[in-house]
C-alpha cells in the first residue's frame, strides 16, 4: 500500500459551509436528514469519500471497482494511525460484518464483533498527534457513526448529535456543558422546538428544564413535615439518579 504519513489529517478536503442553510430536498437545515435523505448524506459525506478516493488513486484502484472491499479489509487491518481517520470510517462502510451480517460497526446491539470495531475506530482520536485531529472533527466523527447506527446508542443521544450536525459541518464547536444541555433538553421532550434555533448556542441556551426550576413557595395553608431526628440528619440517603439522565459519550 502507499506510504501516508503518521496519522495523517481527515476530513479537509472540502471547504466547510460559511453558515448552515435548508436542505433542498428534505427541508430541514443540511446534514440533519443524514443518512436518509441524499443530499443531506452527500454533503456530509464528501469529507470522507474524497479522503477514501484519494487513497483509491494511490493504490490505483477505482471506487466500485474489484479491488476496493480488499483495501477497505487493509485498512481496518493495518496500523493505528497510518490512514486518515475518514478512510477507517469509509473502509467500514464497505465491509460487512463477519457476524451479522451488517455495514461492520452498525449491527444490532448484541453483536460483539461490531461493539468492538466501533470501539477500535476511538484509537485514532486518542493515540494521534496533537493537531492531527481537532475538537471538531472528532465531534463530527461522533456525530455521523451515531446517525448511522442509531440504535447501538441512547435516543436523546443520537437526537441530540442531529440537532447539531448542521453546526459541526459550519465548524461551530460546542462544549461539553452545551452537549449535556442539548441532550438533556432533548430528554425533557422539547426536540421540535430545538430544530428551530438557529445556531448551537441558541440551542444551548434553551430555557432552563422543570426539575431544575426553583420549587414554588409553599401555600399559605401548607403545613412543613416535621423535621427528621438528629440520626437522620447525619446519615443523608443516596443521592437518587435523575430519569432518563444521559450517559456519557463513550468516546
Amino acid at each position: 500500500m502507499a506510504d501516508h504519513q503518521p496519522f495523517p489529517p481527515g476530513a479537509r478536503r472540502v471547504a466547510r459551509p460559511a453558515a448552515v442553510s435548508p436542505c433542498p430536498s428534505c427541508g430541514d437545515l443540511a446534514g440533519r436528514g443524514y443518512p436518509g435523505c441524499r443530499f443531506c448524506a452527500e454533503l456530509v459525506d464528501q469529507y470522507w469519500l474524497l479522503d477514501w478516493q484519494e487513497l483509491l488513486a494511490a493504490e490505483q484502484l477505482t471506487e466500485g471497482g474489484a479491488g476496493e472491499r480488499e483495501l477497505a479489509e487493509l485498512v481496518l487491518a493495518d496500523e493505528v494511525g497510518r490512514h486518515p481517520w475518514t478512510c477507517t470510517d469509509w473502509a467500514m462502510t464497505l465491509v460487512a460484518c463477519s457476524q451479522c451480517g451488517e455495514e461492520l460497526g452498525a449491527g444490532p446491539v448484541d453483536c460483539w464483533r461490531c461493539a468492538v470495531a466501533d470501539g477500535l475506530r476511538w484509537s485514532w482520536d486518542h493515540t494521534g498527534h496533537p493537531g492531527a485531529m481537532t475538537a471538531g472533527e472528532h465531534l463530527l466523527r461522533v456525530a455521523r457513526a451515531a446517525l448511522r447506527a442509531p440504535h447501538r446508542r441512547r435516543a436523546a443521544v443520537v437526537r441530540a448529535w442531529r440537532l447539531l450536525l448542521p453546526f459541526l459541518l459550519a465548524g461551530d464547536l460546542p462544549t461539553v456543558g452545551q452537549l449535556r444541555r442539548v441532550r438533556a433538553a432533548v430528554i425533557a421532550g422539547d426536540y421540535a422546538e430545538l430544530a428551530g434555533c438557529a445556531s448551537h448556542v441558541e440551542l444551548a441556551s434553551f430555557p432552563e428544564l422543570p426539575w431544575r426550576r426553583p420549587e414554588r413557595p409553599a401555600r399559605p395553608d401548607h403545613q412543613p413535615r416535621p423535621e427528621p431526628d438528629d440520626t437522620a440528619r447525619r446519615t443523608p440517603a443516596a443521592a437518587q439518579p435523575v430519569p432518563d439522565e444521559p450517559a456519557a459519550d463513550p468516546v
